[in-house]
């Protein structure tokens, strides 16, 4: 009888001990768990930690109450200028509600996935081709708010979404290097100007502060003169005086007049070179007359010479 007795002690321990190990369930700390009751929400959802459950009748489901990191494919759309782009992003959520996300959509990261291709489409319709190049913050809350409107009824909250890439065509990346690099050369052509404006600015002030003092300019040509030979140079630069080469100009002015007035030559004004007068149609061409040669020698000879060939 005794012995009976202990083995069916020792029976109902067994059994006791397969039951809590069969129950018996452990929800780690990033995890939340919901008890199903015969297919019903039942309790409150489980803490971490140790948890005891009905064999067969519970089954406790796990929620991972991390933040997910998801990546959405490249989508490909035309910009609101018309311009073909690929733009892939990232999504940032966690669940916050864990009864919501096992029970009100299937699986939902599955749906945060496709809610993030469709409103990542619909933004790149919206915008420009600037906006998705350099105001990417503005589109980025867009895009998070569009995905977040939905979300919030699956239990779930988007912390953060953002474009990480956009692809455009070869011919429209060298489109805007051409245009970049004109817009750099139109700059640089604005500052060549300014600064030549800004030299004939103080270029004109220095030449009227040494107009009242003709010292300084002999000083400036000196250290112009010093700064040349201090680079030990073969070859001296001089400057040369503008107001000389204006003298030369005037000096040779009276002897130009007198060539083109017509004239032979300087000892006989008074006729036309024969040979001038030849060519101007006034006297047939041919050998030039005894006339027109001592014509020729008077305006040569001393006055002398001409009397003995003309004696009066």
């Amino acid at each position: 009888m005794v012995q009976e007795l202990l083995v069916a002690v020792v029976t109902a321990l067994c059994l006791g001990a397969l039951y809590l190990a069969a129950g018996a369930r452990v929800v780690k700390q990033y995890e939340r768990g919901v008890l199903f009751r015969l297919g019903r929400v039942s309790g409150e959802v489980r803490e971490p930690g140790f948890n005891l459950v009905i064999p067969v009748v519970d089954r406790l489901h796990k929620v991972n109450m991390q933040i997910v990191t998801l990546p959405v494919p490249a989508q490909e759309g035309i910009t609101r200028d018309n311009v073909t782009v690929r733009v892939d992003a990232v999504v940032y959520f966690r669940v916050v509600d864990a009864v919501s996300a096992l029970v009100k959509v299937e699986d939902y990261k599955f749906a945060v996935s496709q809610m993030a291709q469709t409103s990542l489409r619909s933004i790149i319709g919206k915008s420009d081709l600037d906006d998705l190049l350099s105001n990417r913050e503005k589109l980025n809350q867009g895009l998070e708010l569009m995905i977040d409107s939905p979300a919030v009824g699956w239990g779930v909250q988007v912390d953060r979404v953002e474009i990480k890439d956009v692809s455009l065509p070869d011919a429209m990346k060298r489109s805007m290097a051409r245009q970049a690099e004109a817009d750099r050369e139109r700059r640089a052509r604005i500052i060549n100007a300014d600064a030549e404006l800004q030299a004939s600015r103080k270029l004109a002030e220095a030449a009227q502060q040494m107009a009242g003092t003709p010292s300084a300019l002999q000083l400036r040509l000196l250290q112009t003169i010093v700064a040349v030979a201090a680079e030990k140079n073969s070859t001296l630069v001089l400057p040369f005086p503008v107001e000389l080469l204006r003298f030369l100009e005037r000096a040779q002015q009276p002897a130009s007049d007198g060539a083109a007035s017509g004239f032979a030559a300087p000892g006989y004004p008074g006729r036309p070179d024969p040979i001038e007068r030849r060519s101007r149609g006034e006297e047939p061409p041919g050998r030039p007359e005894a006339s027109d040669t001592l014509e020729a020698l008077d305006g040569l000879d001393p006055p002398e010479r001409r009397q003995e060939r003309h004696p009066a």
